[in-house]
């Protein structure tokens, strides 16, 4: 089968490589539309270690399910879904206490420990799958784990009064958060570098500035760091005022070194966010009040992904990898 992966020095097509085979419980899907993340550009770059297929963000069809499967999750089969990222244990301390997706054996779909679904076969377990509704189309489906994401961030904040909201960044992440935000009770602005990617916030209503064209003070209430570079952290704490809170979407392969003291002497919360609920992901576009559309820059086909993670490490917005 067809392939995307990365080798540990470079990632590479490989139109021969070998068929997934089906443990206890999975599914093996046959992805219609999967989307490149910032996290698959790091993983390029090092980040977590990673060698194996690439890729988390998808949209498929079950192809066949494990015959230990429930009659329920059978009928699965042949239906479109999209699926949560981390495959846990259900038995360790943070599987019992709630935390699964800190499950302290977990591997992560093409990011740790599990082949990732740039390839025309890959598997996961069947707990992990969401059917996709009929009026959600591939184009917005393959957007769940993303929204998701966002989504997660919206709920780690407890909202008071009228906060001012600033998400710091305008890539694909940071205009998805921006949207979620943006229905809280807050005054939300991103901030960002790229004028062309900047403009989609007025077409949403919401605010936005260039980075260069403000005054990096100490007055945000929250700062959500979408920038997926090394340095978002200390414009972050730059730009919240003293017991204010900044919340961190960014992983990157190299950090930089930064001075922490801010965080000390201003009292500032640092809340860590990762992945979200695929269902609240589903539900949020099923409702429309996210624009995905409006977000696809690029379509290149699965022989094309060497060029599809150039261009989305170059600046494109979103970037969809086609199988058919």
């Amino acid at each position: 089968m067809r392939a995307l992966l990365f080798d540990g020095k470079q990632i590479r097509f490989d139109a021969d490589h070998v068929e997934p085979v089906l443990a206890s419980g999975e599914a093996l899907i046959r992805p219609l539309l999967a989307g490149v993340c910032s996290t698959d550009i790091e993983i390029c770059r090092g980040y977590m270690g990673f060698t194996g297929v690439l890729g988390h963000e998808f949209v498929g069809v079950v192809e066949q399910v494990a015959d230990d499967c429930t009659d329920r999750q059978k009928q699965l089969v042949g239906q479109r879904v999209v699926g949560g990222i981390n495959c846990v244990c259900g038995q360790c301390d943070m599987c019992i206490s709630g935390l699964s997706t800190h499950c302290r054996n977990r591997t992560v779909l093409g990011i740790a420990g599990r082949d990732g679904c740039f390839a025309d076969r890959f598997v996961l377990p069947t707990n992990n799958l969401y059917a996709v509704p009929d009026g959600i189309d591939n184009d917005v489906a393959v957007f769940t784990e993303p929204v998701a994401a966002a989504c997660a961030a919206r709920q780690q904040l407890h909202i008071e009064g009228k906060p001012y909201i600033t998400v710091l960044g305008d890539g694909r992440l940071g205009l998805l958060v921006a949207q979620v935000m943006a229905k809280l009770n807050a005054s939300v602005r991103v901030i960002g570098k790229h004028p062309e990617k900047l403009e989609r916030c007025a077409k949403w209503g919401i605010q936005h500035r260039l980075l260069d064209d403000i005054a990096l003070r100490q007055d945000q209430d929250v700062v959500v760091d979408c920038t997926s570079n090394s340095d978002g952290l200390a414009i972050a704490m730059k730009m919240v005022r003293p017991r204010g809170k900044i919340l961190l979407k960014t992983t990157v392969a190299e950090p930089q070194p930064v001075d922490l003291s801010p965080l000390v002497i201003d009292e500032i919360q640092v809340i860590g966010s990762r992945c979200g609920n695929m269902a609240d992901g589903l539900a949020i576009l099923a409702n429309g009040e996210v624009d995905v559309i409006s977000l696809i820059s690029k379509r290149l086909r699965l022989e094309s992904g060497v060029e599809a993670v150039r261009q989305a490490a170059g600046g494109a917005l979103k970037v969809l990898l086609e199988f058919d």
